[in-house]
């Protein structure tokens, strides 16, 4: 939680990581912390440590209820990669495992939204409304941590998600 507080109010994430790292260290057999760990790395910008971080997080946590939020999150990663078919497996995998995952929802419309399926990507930015119908692109973006999410949030604009 400290590392969480230090990336996001601080915007610390040098500072961060080394939190994360010290929990992962404290307890490297807990599948959250290594899904911390992916999550404070993909928004550090460091996307290929943070697709290993929830990758390893997976292996450990095969019946981790919240699963699906690791695939989502190397769904999320994928698309700064600007690997937006794997992101589009990934994101529906997730909401296979919870259909009302607006993380999963958010990746697919931006994925889709990149490889201009259009009629698909506003299906998904509808889907994503239905479960989380406070979601603006400008609050998304307020909450911090959204400076290395670049393709993620052109990707909402395109899915026509609302500012």
């Amino acid at each position: 939680m400290v590392a969480w507080v230090t990336a996001f109010f601080v915007g610390d994430y040098e500072t961060a990581i080394d939190f994360v790292e010290r929990a992962v260290a404290s307890n490297p057999n807990d599948a959250a912390a290594w899904r911390d760990r992916g999550l404070l790395y993909k928004y550090a910008g460091q996307y290929k440590e943070a697709i290993l971080s929830f990758e390893r997080g997976i292996r450990l946590g095969r019946l981790d209820p919240l699963l699906h939020n690791s695939l989502a999150g190397i769904g999320l990663t994928l698309i700064e990669l600007r690997r937006f078919d794997e992101a589009i497996t990934l994101c529906k995998k997730a909401l296979r495992q919870n259909s009302s995952d607006g993380v999963a929802y958010r990746g697919l419309a931006s994925a889709l939204a990149h490889l201009g399926r259009d009629a698909e990507a506003r299906e998904a930015a509808a889907r994503l409304l239905e479960v989380d119908p406070a979601f603006r692109i400008s609050g998304f973006i307020a909450r911090g941590g959204q400076s290395n999410s670049k393709l993620q949030i052109e990707g909402y604009r395109k899915a026509g998600l609302p500012e």
